[in-house]
């Protein structure tokens, strides 16, 4: 039976928008707390306002999830306003798509430490609670670009194929303290990922080869919900029609 999350604590990074805003709705709808961790404080907030205003309890935190500064406020804050962390999702995440021969160094250490060393400072940041509380889940959001491999995109495999490694490592190093670690890997979704394609000659996805991020954000709760003694590894979520899938 799924399991509630009533009273749990969870920090949602990338929560202003797209599958990061879902994800702390759906969250939220399970009686989850809700710390809404996003670089636009203004998104932020109009996440957190939204789940207050449907009768949940959300906070909103502004952090650059590269940034150690940021990420170790984060974790302060919800544990002087809390106590507890039981749930971190690490969802946010950027691309920059172009050749190799033509990325920058600084392009290239963005996407890096936005998508992998984010969730590592993020994770560093709670995992002493986690320990202490002697429970946890930490689920990565990876992408199908962990999985196969397209022209102009190598920063982002090497983040994404990278953070699948990252969470097989830490399920394995959470095991003695009940903490729990989860790749959630999404196909195309509906979100503002693809506006940047616009008006550059690369094809944008038809909207009915995408899925609704908020069916990857039910999925999201539903393998945090799981009761303690089992964990979800690892689950792949696509649309039904994606070309990038076989």
């Amino acid at each position: 039976m799924e399991q509630p999350l009533i009273d749990q604590v969870a920090i949602v990074t990338g929560g202003g928008s797209g599958l990061g805003e879902a994800t702390c709705h759906a969250l939220a709808n399970r009686g989850a707390v809700v710390m809404v961790v996003d670089r636009s404080g203004a998104n932020a907030e109009a996440v957190a306002v939204a789940i207050r205003t449907e009768g949940g309890r959300a906070t909103a935190l502004t952090a650059d999830v590269s940034r150690w500064d940021d990420v170790r406020a984060t974790a302060e804050v919800t544990l002087a306003d809390y106590g507890r962390i039981d749930i971190l999702v690490n969802n946010a995440a950027i691309d920059h798509t172009l050749p190799l021969s033509q990325m920058t160094i600084d392009q290239w250490d963005e996407v890096i430490g936005v998508n992998l060393r984010g969730p590592f400072l993020f994770i560093k940041a709670v995992l002493p609670a986690m320990e202490r509380q002697g429970r946890g889940h930490i689920v990565n959001v990876a992408s199908t670009a962990a999985k196969r491999a397209w022209g102009d995109a190598a920063a982002y495999h090497a983040s994404k194929w990278g953070i699948i490694g990252f969470t097989r490592g830490l399920g394995v190093e959470g095991r003695k303290h009940n903490i729990r670690a989860t790749a959630i890997v999404p196909g195309g979704m509906r979100t503002h990922f693809f506006d940047r394609f616009e008006g550059t000659g690369i094809p944008m996805p038809a909207p009915d080869k995408l899925q609704d991020p908020r069916e990857v954000a039910e999925l999201i709760a539903f393998v945090v919900s799981r009761p303690d003694g089992s964990v979800i590894q690892e689950a792949i979520m696509t649309p039904l029609l994606e070309t990038s899938w076989p």
